[in-house]
């Protein structure tokens, strides 16, 4: 039994929203950092993390996730996942 990739409106609407929050992250970087991080040593940092974020919520967006998360799984423990 192979799993088997599925779209799912609730994961595209969750990574639509994921991707706005690291959108948002990207355009406010200078704001985020000094609040929430060391200041201007993490511009770039807070900024590779809105892409992070973006990615993320691209895969999502496609719900790849599980299919990727059953792959890992299955190369770490290929007896528990057929």
């Amino acid at each position: 039994m192979r799993m088997q990739w599925t779209f799912s409106w609730a994961w595209f609407f969750g990574g639509i929203a994921v991707v706005i929050v690291g959108l948002l992250i990207i355009k406010f970087h200078r704001a985020v950092a000094d609040n929430l991080a060391s200041g201007v040593q993490s511009y770039d940092k807070v900024k590779l993390f809105g892409i992070g974020a973006i990615v993320l919520g691209f895969i999502f967006m496609s719900n790849l996730h599980s299919l990727l998360l059953y792959f890992i799984f299955h190369i770490l423990m290929p007896n528990q996942f057929p």
